[in-house]
């Protein structure tokens, strides 16, 4: 029986954020090279992306590259921005068809400038779409995004737009890249890792965490049902007690 029956489709998570892991060790179990894994990762998406609609997920956030992934090795840095290319210009025109609004956060502007191009053109393509925001992390770190934040909020306060003591966690919200986005309430990582690397630090304040020992490559839609459903065995108290929410 599928996880799918089980789930209550009246309350499920508005917002799903997920760490895509697993993709290199995934490759190397095979004999191949790291890059050979990414490549297999873009079918999950496609799969993890129909289901998020099939359970009327609202926003899909994918991490798919790091401020720290620069460091990996030079030729799957550049594997990767040339997948990234190519994955977005052969799956536009289905993400459009199917209602999908891209969207991204992080320091697009680091990113090659080919990567600029596809992403601006897919961006402007699929704008007026509603079925569900997918949104892309790359050349992200929650670190940078809270020092952006905070440069830009120091300067609205030396040019008097801001006053220090108006400041409060809502505003401080408005200078982060997510600020048309509501906070994830459930966070997906694969591959048995137990740790956030740098992963929207301030937004998962409240998120609940679902760790799989699945790799990313193997992430398919069962998982994602199996996820939403753990998350709705869950009792989010926001602080309060038990007694509180009933």
């Amino acid at each position: 029986m599928s996880y799918l029956s089980k789930i209550d489709l009246t309350k499920t998570p508005k917002h799903i954020a997920i760490i895509m892991d697993g993709n290199g060790r995934w490759a190397q179990k095979q004999g191949h090279l790291r890059l050979y894994g990414h490549n297999f990762g873009v079918e999950s998406i496609r799969e993890t992306l129909k289901a998020a609609k099939e359970l009327k997920i609202e926003y899909l956030t994918l991490y798919a590259f790091s401020t720290e992934n620069w460091n990996r090795p030079k030729e799957e840095v550049d594997g990767l921005m040339d997948l990234l290319v190519k994955s977005l210009a052969n799956e536009i025109k289905e993400l459009s068809d199917t209602g999908v609004r891209l969207s991204t956060i992080g320091d697009i502007e680091g990113l090659p400038q080919e990567c600029q191009d596809e992403l601006q053109e897919s961006i402007e393509l699929t704008k007026d779409n509603n079925e569900i925001n997918l949104v892309l992390a790359l050349n992200y770190s929650a670190r940078w995004e809270i020092i952006d934040a905070v440069k830009k909020i120091a300067s609205e306060v030396k040019s008097s737009n801001l006053l220090i003591n108006d400041l409060n966690a809502e505003k401080f919200g408005l200078y982060l890249n997510t600020k048309n986005i509501p906070d994830p309430e459930l966070l997906i990582r694969t591959s048995g890792e137990r740790r956030i690397s740098n992963f929207l630090l301030w937004q998962i304040a409240y998120t609940e965490f679902h760790f799989t020992e699945v790799l990313w490559p193997d992430f398919k839609r069962e998982d994602l049902y199996k996820a939403v459903l753990d998350f709705q065995s869950r009792e989010r108290r926001f602080g309060k007690v038990s007694e509180q929410l009933t």
